[in-house]
């Protein structure tokens, strides 16, 4: 018996709609925009607690489950910049932030496959005092209890600098505690420390946490500037943290310091198409992230690709390349 034309002609448009059905369905289970990539598991090492890697990555993880099906982010909590690239340059953790000054002063094992994503946003350099204190100067804690940062992190690796443009000894002139943001504010608040260096992007929420409870100040850094940039070249800019960052500290007037810039830190062994999405990730989050951190604001595709001391990685190339005008 013979299929009438008309019946064949209905098959053929329903063969025709299954298989468009099945290419939506396709299209919306796979990946989207983007190159494929490998699923699993990746690690990536952010901060201390209440620091603001440590915010900045708890937010991006949420955004990178959104875009990368399939990818589980663990996020390993660390001292900071120093923590951070050794961990990614000897295969202990696949993505990190970094200061680029870490980087540079990097030189174990793994150093030469280290590559960046992308340059993220500046961290400022800040000492906090209580208001009343004679301290308005690097060189002003000599004898003091300071907070200079916990071993392995940016804060330690520039405050032992800082000590040293002033001509400061830490063994010598002035009692050094390695606490990081996680403890130097109770410390400072109840009076067991005289001061404490941070270093991070504006504002940060511990520090504004610590002004509702005391009156405190940031002294002003900026006179051992050029002394750091001849010690240390290339990655210390001068700076000025704006009266609004901290409006509830000493008036909210504008404080001179110094700042160093970000990366996104992995290795030529990280996949370039996971590079490549988890690039796009970062820029395209900018604004969610950066409405509960504030420095992530900050981050732009003009910006990203000055990543030095670092190439990027060959996965960065490629989506910068995709996104360029």
């Amino acid at each position: 018996m013979k299929i009438p034309h008309i019946g064949r002609r209905r098959a053929v448009q329903t063969a025709f709609a299954v298989a468009a059905a099945l290419a939506l369905l396709l299209w919306w289970l796979l990946p989207a925009r983007g190159p494929s990539y490998p699923q699993g598991t990746v690690t990536f090492s952010t901060g201390v607690r209440n620091g603001v890697y440590d915010t900045y990555g708890k937010l991006l993880r949420k955004d990178l489950d959104t875009d990368l099906p399939g990818v589980r982010v663990d996020l390993l909590p660390s001292q900071g910049s120093v923590d951070n690239v050794r961990r990614v340059a000897t295969g202990k953790a696949d993505f990190a932030i970094a200061a680029a000054d870490a980087v540079a002063d990097y030189h174990g094992a793994g150093k030469s496959r280290l590559r960046a994503c992308a340059r993220l946003y500046d961290d400022y350099m800040q000492l906090v005092v209580p208001a009343d204190s004679p301290i308005n100067s690097v060189a002003d804690l000599r004898g003091k209890r300071v907070g200079i940062g916990q071993k392995n992190s940016g804060v330690n690796l520039i405050t032992r600098r800082l000590l040293r443009a002033a001509g400061l000894d830490e063994t010598k002139d002035l009692t050094a505690r390695t606490a990081g943001i996680d403890e130097s504010p109770g410390l400072l608040r109840d009076g067991k420390l005289d001061a404490f260096f941070w270093s991070g992007g504006l504002p940060t929420q511990a520090v504004t946490d610590l002004a509702k409870t005391m009156d405190v100040k940031l002294v002003q850094l900026g006179d051992l500037v050029d002394k750091l940039h001849t010690l240390y070249p290339n990655f210390y800019r001068q700076a000025v943290m704006p009266a609004d960052a901290y409006p509830d500290i000493a008036g909210g007037k504008a404080v001179k310091t110094l700042a160093v810039a970000n990366l996104l830190v992995t290795t030529d062994r990280a996949d370039e198409g996971l590079v490549e999405r988890v690039t796009r990730t970062v820029i395209d989050s900018r604004d969610s992230i950066g409405a509960r951190v504030h420095a992530a604001q900050l981050v732009d595709l003009r910006t990203a690709v000055f990543t030095d001391p670092l190439e990027l990685h060959e996965g960065a190339l490629r989506y910068y390349r995709s996104v360029k005008p």
